[in-house]
């Protein structure tokens, strides 16, 4: 249970650190957000539970898969927002968006025998 509170609180302590650096410096905070903290994280934390190399593997090229989809919201976002679109509806409508990408993804990586 301990080592489940340190995964945990290791992640908030980053998301903490990137939301009030983005508060002083958007871009700065947008640099941050960007590094693949998280799924460097969770490639340690596996490893560390089962030093399986091959998880790790798939773990990571399906990360790049997903990744892909998930671009779009960065740019839609923006777009939205300086439109006049609520914060809200604008985050409900790229988190829509970006589930639609992903089973596009799916879908089409799964015509090309790639299973994620």
């Amino acid at each position: 249970m301990s080592y489940l509170l340190l995964k945990a609180g290791l992640s908030g302590v980053i998301v903490a650190i990137v939301s009030e650096l983005a508060r002083r410096s958007p871009s700065a905070g947008a640099l941050i957000a960007s590094l693949p903290l998280v799924s460097i994280l969770a490639m340690i934390w596996l490893w560390r539970d089962t030093g399986d190399a091959v998880r790790i593997a798939d773990h990571a090229e399906a990360t790049f898969w997903y990744v892909l989809p998930s671009l779009p919201m960065f740019l839609v976002l923006p777009a939205l927002l300086r439109n006049g679109v609520g914060f809200w509806l604008a985050l409900a409508i790229v988190c829509a968006l970006t589930m639609v990408l992903y089973l596009a993804m799916i879908r089409i990586l799964a015509w090309f025998g790639l299973g994620l």
